[in-house]
């Protein structure tokens, strides 16, 4: 089995770092407008082991790879759609803009869908996507928002493997679409819209994204609260999301706000547009901007995504200028209000939802370090028992840790025999390391707790056990 590429250096890591700016190459005027809107894309498709009927020895395929030669059960039957959908942004970005129209796209795919079209030699999509992000004319239109490579949900993916993740993407991309194309991705879509709560993890995982490069995050609106504990009230400008460890240290990462719940219809109806188009300019850093309305949804889950979402996009466009209420992509919006003059320092702070209590608490204790965090959280779950750290994502009842230890346990007991063996992601010049690793990140995908026990667990644990084998 050929291996993704997705083994890098501490050179790749300088060497990917962003340094594009949307401002340069966009045709709107932030003056000529009193709103703005951003529509993204999720796109992801695990990889498992599947092809036979022995696990053990099941070559690792997509799982799209899998629906497609199993159409016959259950929704497989979806699958060339779902295949139509993962290229047809490819379609529709140069027909609109070949006819002089404006449109605009956010684009994240999941390592692990990026390595499935490779796999199943989905030439044609794969032609279509690097269409839209290589050819000059389209890359004001079209922005690729960075994610983990296995689509790992950030609180249950060990601390360690969180870069690992972050920059096995972006070495990913490179080498499919160049690595001019990688420096142009500068904000990152987290799996499940998923932001940890508790402290120290938060931190390593901002500092992870800000050691990579990222510029800006999608956050949810419920996943983060002002410093004094209360609710967003203006979602629709940026904030800067001021992380605290239990140590002190504070690290800051620029944030767009997805508002809302995952409803595909937000992004299938153009509700974005129609949301911007109700609203208009607001005073913010020290400035009047136009507010930008930023949803993000599944590209190909659903209906409304299959059959609504290309009819109400391509309907749209026809008539959405540069003018009133405009479409904007996350970075091209961050780097017209900088042009401006905007400063990001100026952006008001938020926070991790739930922490406003952890520091009262904190304060309380009266000292610093991780015991007093973890007494802190152990004292305010003790009054509250509703009270959790795992549910902060794009929906508030799903929790990512509890009842998944018949997967975690495995994942966390490969991870420290990874990093105890390879020390360092260099060693993955060595042919033990690139397998150990590469199994590592795939069994950290949130599909396999997503969906369950049964099937999905049995994916895991079997990844695991080969991960394992290489240690």
């Amino acid at each position: 089995m050929s291996l993704p590429d997705i083994f890098f250096t501490p050179e790749d890591v300088d060497r990917l770092r962003p340094d594009y700016d949307y401002a340069a190459h966009s045709d709107v005027n932030l003056d000529d407008l009193n709103s703005s809107f951003g529509l993204a894309l999720h796109m992801h498709q695990p990889s498992i082991p599947a092809g036979t009927d022995d696990l053990g020895s099941a070559p690792v395929i997509s799982n799209l790879q899998h629906m497609m030669e199993h159409q016959g059960i259950g929704d497989n039957h979806n699958a060339p759609v779902f295949l139509q959908c993962y290229q047809r942004m490819g379609e529709f970005i140069p027909s609109l803009v070949d006819r002089g129209k404006h449109p605009r796209i956010m684009l994240d795919y999941s390592g692990n869908l990026l390595w499935g079209l490779e796999q199943m030699g989905a030439h044609e999509a794969i032609d279509k996507l690097k269409t839209i992000t290589c050819d000059r004319r389209y890359s004001p239109n079209t922005e690729w928002l960075g994610t983990m490579w296995s689509h790992a949900v950030a609180t249950s993916t060990p601390v360690p493997d969180l870069k690992l993740h972050i920059m096995a993407w972006r070495r990913h991309f490179a080498a499919m679409f160049g690595e001019e194309a990688c420096r142009r991705v500068k904000g990152f879509s987290p799996p499940e819209m998923h932001l940890p709560i508790h402290p120290d993890q938060c931190y390593e995982y901002i500092k992870a994204l800000k050691d990579c490069g990222y510029q800006w995050l999608m956050v949810q609106e419920h996943t983060v609260e002002n410093p004094d504990g209360s609710g967003i009230r203006n979602p629709h400008v940026p904030h800067r999301l001021v992380v605290r460890n239990s140590s002190g240290a504070t690290v800051e990462i620029v944030v767009l706000i997805k508002t809302q719940g995952s409803d595909t219809k937000l992004v299938a109806q153009m509700q974005p547009y129609h949301e911007a188009c109700s609203i208009g300019r607001q005073d913010w850093a020290g400035q009047a901007i136009p507010p930008c309305v930023i949803q993000i949804g599944d590209g190909e889950n659903g209906g409304v995504m299959m059959n609504e979402f290309p009819r109400d996009y391509l309907k749209e466009f026809e008539h959405i200028g540069n003018s009133g209420t405009a479409a904007l992509n996350g970075s091209e919006y961050l780097d017209l209000l900088y042009a401006k003059g905007v400063k990001a320092q100026d952006f008001a702070p938020v926070q991790p939802v739930s922490q406003h209590r952890i520091w009262n608490e904190m304060q309380e204790i009266g000292e610093p370090g991780s015991q007093a965090l973890e007494q802190a959280i152990q004292r305010i779950h003790q009054r509250d028992q509703g009270f959790n750290l795992d549910r902060a994502s794009w929906t508030s009842d799903r929790n990512w840790v509890e009842g998944y230890h018949d997967v975690l346990e495995p994942m966390v007991e490969l991870s420290v025999k990874f990093h105890k063996k390879y020390d360092s992601v260099e060693c993955c010049a060595h042919e033990q390391c690139r397998q150990a690793f590469f199994y590592l990140l795939l069994s950290q995908t949130s599909c396999f707790r997503y969906w369950g026990s049964g099937i999905w667990t049995d994916y895991a644990k079997e990844l695991c056990r080969r991960g394992m084998s290489f240690c």
